[in-house]
């Protein structure tokens, strides 16, 4: 257990220092083009690109099915080292091929992603996309060679490696702001050059990122050499079980693409693309710091308790795991709630716009706790080596979005739009994630429920008072019409005061929510403050 909270803790660092700076490199990108605005969403849509082949690469096949794998390799006679350079050797073909059938068919990519986005919005997101495609290979190495690591428990590269790529980014977008100014949020007037800038800094810090990975990589105690004699690494077998995860990410990218055809209708004067994926990443600060640095270790144990068939380890894994993450979110998920428009002020260029734009992350917030949540229990049915299960109850979520989408569409106002079809990922996740659950504690035999749902009450009953102290503070620091979403004149300034502001209302939800769960005496705290001790020097 100690090692997995110095894991945690490790990884919660290099996640928080990770993740804030990624809102920085946000906050410059969008100061560069726009928060709303076709460029912006141009943009938006031609670097979701490798993205979007990243999370097939990471979730269909790397995280759901090489971790496992290489767990169980670990047993060999060599550690692993032949089974691991084949997964290696093979996966280098495999992102650089599909590196360049991305970059051939980017055209059509564009035109699939953004079907509502005027002929000049196209054309400038075809050209964004070829500076960005090539992302995919080194997103790909990233992740084949951090899963690796974090299988063989060498947890910190991957997490902090970004950190890099982030400031990468910030200095490019720096230097495209002091050439040709900030807020290009017209179409036309895109040189080259400027186009090469903006796209190629953001694809320039990935390769770096990935790159970093490689000086870790003698920690494994693993030496590498490229193997395409394939045979014998069991590429049957691994086909079938990442055939089923394959098969969910790509619904899931099918419920992502309705989701960006639909709000692309509100490109232009409104919350859409680019701003929907700014709000994302201010939602997935809290899942990411929590969720993933305190899961991250935990899976690699569930995996080799699942390996050697000790149930009872997994269902105590799980339940705890899902405990000490739920604290964390609660807490962290009102706190950013209550401060949504100070916090969508430091993306936006005016207090309307800010006003406008909140209801967007509120609306993401809604799915937090599940996602974070679904996070764990997902990666127990993976350490069972069942893909097939999280497919099924991942359908489920992607019909709902489909539908909630679609709806959205037809129903909601441009202005709101981005909102409603937000609001509708967080329902269908909440219903993702019960589905999952109920579905794993059916296989596990139980999952602690009882104990887990009386910890769950604790949270919301401290979230309540704390959620009304964060809003009295804001309130009180004047709404709307106060400083905590900026009047002075220069944006700049007001997006620093912003970032205050959030930070201010966040701190005393924080601490309402804290001295709650002192005064009902939550056991939870204990596990929590033992987690944090190990970011204290000496420990």
């Amino acid at each position: 257990m100690s090692s997995l909270g110095r894991a945690s803790a490790l990884l919660g660092a290099g996640t928080l220092v990770s993740r804030v700076t990624g809102l920085v490199r946000t906050i410059v990108l969008l100061a560069a083009i726009g928060s709303f605005g076709r460029p912006g969403d141009a943009f938006g849509v031609a670097n979701q690109l490798p993205n979007n082949v990243f999370t097939i690469i990471q979730t269909g096949i790397l995280t759901a099915v090489i971790i496992p794998q290489i767990v169980k390799a670990g047993a060999h006679k060599d550690g692993g080292r032949a089974y691991i350079s084949k997964l290696f050797t093979i996966g280098t073909v495999v992102f650089l091929a599909a590196t360049v059938v991305a970059m051939v068919a980017a055209p059509w990519l564009v035109a699939f992603y953004g079907p509502k986005f005027t002929p000049d919005q196209q054309a400038l997101a075809t050209a964004f996309a070829y500076w960005c495609l090539p992302q995919i290979f080194f997103y790909g190495l990233y992740a084949l060679i951090g899963e690796t690591l974090n299988a063989k428990r060498v947890f910190g590269p991957y997490t902090w490696a970004p950190i890099a790529n982030n400031i990468v980014s910030i200095a490019g977008f720096l230097i495209f702001i002091a050439l040709f100014g900030s807020d290009r949020n017209q179409v036309g007037g895109w040189t080259p050059t400027m186009i090469a800038l903006l796209a190629g800094t953001a694809t320039l810090g990935i390769a770096l990122q990935a790159a970093l990975l490689l000086f870790s990589w003698r920690r494994t105690g693993l030496r590498l050499r490229a193997d395409f004699q394939w045979r014998g690494v069991g590429l049957r077998a691994v086909g079938r079980l990442a055939g089923w995860t394959f098969l969910m990410v790509i619904a899931g990218q099918i419920a992502g693409w309705v989701q960006t055809a639909v709000v692309g209708e509100a490109s232009g004067e409104n919350p859409s693309v680019i701003f929907m994926q700014a709000a994302w990443l201010v939602f997935m600060l809290p899942y990411s710091i929590f969720a993933i640095s305190i899961g991250t270790p935990y899976f690699t144990q569930i995996a080799e308790h699942a390996a050697e068939n000790r149930d009872a380890e997994v269902r105590g894994d799980v339940a705890r795991c899902i405990r000490v993450i739920s604290l964390f979110v609660v807490g962290s998920g009102i706190a950013l709630a209550v401060a949504a428009v100070p916090a969508t002020r430091i993306f936006t260029a005016s207090a309307e716009q800010a006003l406008q734009a909140a209801p967007v992350l509120i609306c993401y917030l809604v799915g937090l706790l599940p996602l974070a949540l679904l996070f764990i229990v997902q990666r127990a049915f993976y350490a069972y080596g069942d893909t097939r299960t999280p497919f099924y109850f991942t359908l489920v979520q992607v019909a709902l979005i489909i539908v909630l989408s679609l709806i959205a569409g037809a129903l909601a106002p441009k202005e709101q739009l981005a909102a409603a079809i937000a609001l509708g990922q967080s329902v269908a996740g909440v219903v993702q994630t019960i589905v999952a659950i109920w579905i794993l504690r059916n296989r596990l035999g139980g999952l602690e429920i009882p104990r887990t749902l009386l910890s769950l009450l604790r949270f919301t009953v401290a979230a309540i008072p704390a959620g009304f102290a964060g809003w009295g503070a804001y309130l009180l620091l004047g709404a709307e019409n106060g400083w905590i979403v900026g009047n002075t004149g220069s944006n700049f300034v007001d997006r620093i005061l912003g970032a205050v502001g959030t930070g201010v209302i966040g701190l005393v939800s924080v601490v309402v929510y804290v001295v709650v769960l002192l005064i009902v005496r939550a056991p939870e705290l204990s596990a929590a403050t033992r987690m944090l001790r190990r970011f204290l020097p000496g420990r």
